[in-house]
């Protein structure tokens, strides 16, 4: 079975006066069996980590390049991101298909150099308003996840998938508690078909999108949805605290 996983995107937003709502959120932990991820700013990871380095969170970055190392002026590789002490790292999200053009080629490279590098890859799939309105959900959820898993024997290390349709992302608006659970069971077989049932299994699977505290338990009670990615309600701990309550209890 997949380990549950809350995880924060800050986005970007916060500096290192904003840091003590990370130590409010190691000392609130609810529960050792849910992880806890805080994906922040390259500028408060190295600090961020060692804040706490002595408790059950680690500390995630929002993207990375491709390469190792090179002349990529205002890029971070994988490799730096985990020297400054972060354990995660979000990739292809909705943002920077959008605004930086990326595509599945681009983010299957990131996702093998975050693989090498050891950090876990939380891996970005939705569909626009257009696709959801033209049945085509499910189509380009499959795209997605195919395009950055061409070629890979297995499951790239510690792999985790984040479901943020992305007419969602920051609206206040959910799909239903059905198309969350379409979604989740269709990513859930996808995964199958490609890597067995048991491997499988392991990956979590994440609902992302306006995800709040007086959602977050119905949401954790769909089938196949074994966390959240956490935008804006996770910037302070007493927002995200009881969304990580909720997931520990589902």
């Amino acid at each position: 079975m997949a380990h549950k996983l809350a995880a924060g995107n800050w986005k970007m937003n916060g500096t290192r006066a904003d840091l003590g709502q990370i130590m409010a959120l190691a000392a609130a932990h609810p529960d050792p069996a849910v992880d806890i991820s805080v994906c922040l700013p390259a500028t408060l990871i190295s600090e961020a980590a060692q804040h706490v380095a002595d408790h059950p969170i680690t500390i995630g970055a929002q993207d990375c390049h491709s390469a190792g190392s090179g002349a990529h002026t205002g890029d971070i590789a994988a490799q730096q991101l985990l020297d400054a002490g972060a354990r995660d790292v979000i990739l292809g999200h909705s943002e920077r298909r959008t605004d930086h053009g990326e595509d599945d080629a681009l983010i299957r490279a990131k996702l093998v150099a975050a693989g090498d590098a050891g950090l876990r890859p939380i891996l970005c799939v939705g569909e626009s308003l257009a696709e959801r309105d033209a049945g085509r959900t499910l189509e380009r959820i499959g795209a997605q996840i195919d395009g950055a898993l061409e070629g890979s024997d297995g499951p790239p290390s510690a792999l985790v998938i984040a479901y943020e349709p992305i007419w969602a992302i920051g609206t206040g608006r959910t799909p239903s508690l059905d198309q969350i659970g379409e979604v989740h069971d269709f990513m859930r077989e996808q995964l199958k078909a490609r890597y067995g049932d048991t491997a499988a299994a392991a990956v979590p699977l994440l609902y992302g999108g306006s995800v709040k505290p007086g959602n977050a338990a119905e949401i954790f009670g769909v089938p196949n949805v074994d966390g959240a990615l956490v935008g804006g309600a996770s910037l302070k701990e007493s927002d995200f605290t009881p969304i990580i309550t909720a997931l520990s209890a589902s």
